[in-house]
């Protein structure tokens, strides 16, 4: 399979991660990177071995052959748009778009132009996410009932040098961690029809702890930094779903998964690997590691040894199914439609009424362990 030739817009804090993993995945490569700073191009650039150019010469390169997008969340829309515009394909960092009528252009927009646009999180392709999808299609805790899924910390200005735009609208803790659970939870639930919510905002001002130039300073909150949902999927199954940055500690586990034969625990969906734990019938706990595991073993040494991060395999494949000419798992559908889900939590929090959702076939096809192994990593 020929090597997708890949252009880099954004070279910010995440862009690191992309660039590092990038050569885990034999079908892409990185060959340039762009930035509204020219600067800080121009440091990724040097850093990774690749060139910088603006952003305009970027979307119109030959040997470009998809756009991965990493600006902050309210640029999304605009680059993404430019990208397919020029004949590129798109896979973009999560949120899809700032609204879901946003991210329903961008898709309708790739559709219409035969174009791919994919989306993280890509996360429930990794070996955590993939063993769990196998015990639910075998039917190992049989059919689901209820669940909870929390998302809970303290929040970003405690580690990023400029949180601020995390708390404005097109952030928060639904819009940038929510992808995350939501995500995973239809890929091993299907697709959810109806959600109702309430929110909270802790702290109206924030105080940036993290070193760097902001470090002291206080910045205004613009949108909910608590909220509380109640999802019910297309299967039946209700979710009490809770993303919060209000909390210190707790002890609830990431996602569990109760059903009519059994429950299942999961790990932090923001990480490709950790330990996946089945009790049948009300039998003690099994865990089941996966850290040796394809995706499951700890590569990530500089920032977070304890997780594995592979941030790029959604892109490898992609790639692949373009080469196939079929869907990618990671699609542009899919994270509309948890676009569609969180937007919906946000706008029953205020509302108070309970929001319909369309419901759309997103639940992406399992990721077999042969594939993912011809994928890289």
């Amino acid at each position: 399979m020929a090597k997708l030739g890949i252009g880099v817009i954004g070279c910010g804090n995440i862009a690191g991660t992309y660039l590092r993993n990038a050569e885990l995945f034999p079908g892409v490569e990185i060959r340039a990177c762009a930035d509204i700073s020219i600067e800080a191009a121009e440091r990724r650039a040097e850093e990774f071995g690749i060139r910088a150019t603006s952003i305009n010469a970027l979307l119109a390169a030959d040997d470009i052959d998809l756009v991965l997008n990493l600006t902050v969340p309210n640029a999304h829309f605009d680059v993404s748009m430019a990208a397919l515009s020029a004949g590129k394909h798109v896979f973009t960092e999560k949120p899809l778009a700032a609204t879901a009528a946003l991210g329903r252009q961008l898709v309708e927009e790739a559709d219409r132009r035969g174009l791919s646009i994919g989306s993280a999180p890509d996360t429930f392709l990794g070996a955590a996410g993939r063993l769990a999808r196998r015990l639910m299609d075998e039917g190992a805790i049989g059919k689901v009932v209820t669940g909870t899924a929390f998302m809970m910390t303290r929040g970003m200005e405690h580690w990023h040098p400029s949180p601020q735009f995390y708390y404005q609208p097109g952030g928060g803790p639904v819009l940038d961690m929510g992808p995350y659970y939501i995500t995973m939870l239809v890929n091993l639930l299907g697709p959810a029809r109806r959600v109702m919510a309430m929110n909270v905002t802790g702290e109206p001002e924030r105080l940036i702890t993290a070193p760097g130039p902001s470090c002291g300073t206080r910045f205004s909150v613009g949108t909910p930094t608590t909220v509380t949902a109640l999802l019910e999927f297309a299967s039946g199954a209700t979710v009490v779903a809770v993303m919060s940055w209000d909390v210190f500690r707790h002890g609830n586990h990431p996602i569990e998964l109760h059903g009519t034969e059994g429950s299942l625990r999961l790990p932090d969906p923001d990480t490709f690997g950790g330990s996946v734990s089945l009790s049948r019938s009300g039998a003690p706990w099994q865990e089941q590691s996966t850290a040796a595991d394809l995706h499951g073993r700890l590569n990530w040494p500089y920032d977070a040894p304890d997780r594995a991060n592979y941030r790029m395999l959604g892109v490898a494949e992609l790639a692949r199914a373009l080469a196939e000419g079929r869907p990618a798992r990671a699609s542009g559908a899919l994270a509309l439609h948890v676009l569609e889900v969180l937007e919906g939590m946000l706008e029953s929090s205020v509302s108070g009424v309970a929001v319909d959702l369309l419901e759309r076939n997103v639940r992406p096809a399992p990721l077999a362990e042969a594939e993912a192994a011809t994928l890289g990593g």
